[in-house]
């Protein structure tokens, strides 16, 4: 990933809120698009400049050829709030996060996520690496807001499931776990439509934790279609199970590891 500066430069008078709204509006349509991770962009004004710092899954991540109409809708509306186009300007590398999958098209892919995690959920099956979303066709309606929003979900439930100090663990866990849950069922159906999209097998992860022992952990069939998923060795160490037919993978109970 890179750390991006972002530069917009006042031609006329305006005032703050028309800024603030102007520049968040903007930051919001890249995000769901993919192009900036993150989810807190501080803006500081500087002499007739604003200036925001963001991440960018590539150097590249910013250039007109990924905007959805979304974002370049906001970019139009800049000029309501009396700010030209934005000066983009890479700082470097971030070295404390992931580098993205190299460009190409993968046997399989994986929509895997955890709450310490800031990349694409998006994954290459071959390297675990994240693929950027705006790499591939519009999810729904026109960007990757639905792939986002479930994805910052998710990370919540995994971040209150860790935790474990509050009742609400059982239910953040039911979230990510089970395959009857909302959470579950609107994720797996992101998948189903991003395969269909890129016309590449894309699995979803289920989390496991719990069971009754090792051996019935390691018995344990698809959650969906009842069948033999277990893997003679785990795939990126981490997923233990893989169903094929029903494009789920999952990793062996965190409580036998």
């Amino acid at each position: 990933m890179y750390v991006v500066e972002l530069q917009f430069e006042c031609f006329d008078n305006t005032t703050v809120s028309a800024v603030d709204m102007a520049i968040n509006g903007l930051l919001d349509a890249l995000r769901y698009n993919g192009q900036i991770l993150g989810r807190e962009f501080p803006i500081v004004m500087d002499e007739g400049m604003f200036r925001v710092r963001v991440v960018s899954p590539e150097e590249e991540s910013l250039h007109p050829q990924f905007h959805s109409d979304s974002v370049k809708a906001c970019m139009n509306r800049l000029s309501q709030a009396c700010l030209l186009s934005p000066k983009i300007k890479v700082l470097g590398r971030d070295i404390n996060s992931e580098a993205a999958a190299e460009e190409f098209s993968p046997s399989w892919q994986v929509i895997y996520t955890t709450y310490v995690h800031t990349c694409s959920p998006l994954r290459c099956g071959e390297t675990l690496m994240p693929i950027p979303l705006y790499r591939i066709g519009p999810t729904l309606n026109g960007d990757h807001k639905a792939v986002v929003k479930w994805q910052t979900e998710w990370q919540a439930c995994d971040e209150i499931q860790m935790a474990g100090g509050c009742q609400a663990e059982h239910a953040a866990l039911h979230e990510i776990r089970d395959v009857d849950s909302d959470l579950f069922r609107r994720g797996w159906d992101l998948r189903g439509r991003i395969e269909y999209i890129t016309k590449i097998p894309t699995y979803y992860y289920q989390y496991q934790v719990g069971g009754e022992s090792l051996e019935a952990e390691k018995n344990r069939p698809c959650p969906k279609c009842g069948g033999e998923w277990h893997q003679n060795e785990p795939l990126h160490g981490i997923f233990h199970f893989k169903c094929d037919n029903c494009r789920i993978v999952s990793n062996l109970s965190w409580d036998y590891q």
